[in-house]
């Protein structure tokens, strides 16, 4: 029988609001079992970039990543809000560590080719390196992620946080009995974006292809369920989505993607 592994990862309205990401940070502890944590933090990093006179270009709710903004970005998801993270769960007796994908050459990518828009130095990843990670969880520690990789030749990409945390799943999901949480606002994938109370408990793959057709299921959900069955599809027993309380026991409102 395979070991738990519980992938998370939190998006910025949690990170940057401090009493939620110090709730949110007591649930992860509590987890039972391996668990690693992924962050992004784009948000602040548009702040500090503003506040330092660096535009912040984004095409579609894509970010483009220039060199002033790369810096940016290192600054704000490496350094900042990693340490940050890192420190409040050593705080709560979670021996954590803070990672990039160059940090053992624990996830490596290249530069996404230019094909109708120049994302510049944006990354997608390549592979991951479960032997190192899996060696850092039996020691002990608990992997923080930014959305940071590396193309191994000494250049830093930044990559979306989702997809790092579906890359990881994948990579550790032939080692561990993998389950991927997306932990955001809403309590899960919803019938009707305006309530939050019609949460679809279960989506499956002939649910999916109903929920599309209907059009339910659309806009930036869209590359998070993407993200969701590349995962279930490469190995990774399970997927939740929803609100930082699905990690309490006994909480049962929030949506678990299977094939």
């Amino acid at each position: 029988m395979k070991p738990i592994l519980s992938i998370l990862k939190i998006g910025g309205n949690v990170i940057e609001n401090k009493a939620e990401l110090s709730k949110f940070l007591t649930l992860f502890c509590r987890l039972e079992g391996f668990k690693i944590l992924v962050h992004g933090g784009g948000k602040l990093a548009t702040e500090i970039a503003k506040k330092m006179g660096i535009e912040s270009k984004m095409v579609d709710g894509r970010r483009i990543t220039d060199e002033q903004g790369l810096d940016v970005m290192t600054m704000v998801y490496a350094g900042l809000t990693n340490k940050n993270i890192v420190a409040e769960l050593q705080a709560k007796g979670c021996n954590a560590i803070g990672m990039s994908g160059a940090d053992g050459n624990a996830i490596q990518a290249h530069k996404r080719p230019v094909k109708n828009i120049d994302y510049g130095f944006a990354g997608d990843v390549d592979r991951v390196n479960e032997g190192l990670l899996s060696h850092l969880l039996t020691l002990g520690l608990t992997p923080v992620f930014c959305a940071m990789t590396h193309d191994g030749k000494g250049q830093l990409l930044n990559t979306n946080a989702d997809t790092i945390a579906s890359e990881l799943a994948i990579g550790l999901g032939g080692l561990y009995e993998t389950t991927l949480y997306y932990c955001f606002e809403r309590n899960g994938v919803l019938k009707d974006v305006s309530d939050d109370s019609s949460v679809i408990e279960h989506i499956d793959t002939r649910t999916y292809k109903y929920l599309l057709e209907q059009g339910i299921i659309a806009d930036g959900m869209l590359p998070k369920m993407t993200n969701c069955f590349h995962a279930l599809q490469n190995g990774v027993a399970k997927v939740c989505i929803g609100n930082m309380s699905m990690l309490s026991q006994n909480e049962k409102r929030y949506t678990t993607i299977t094939l």
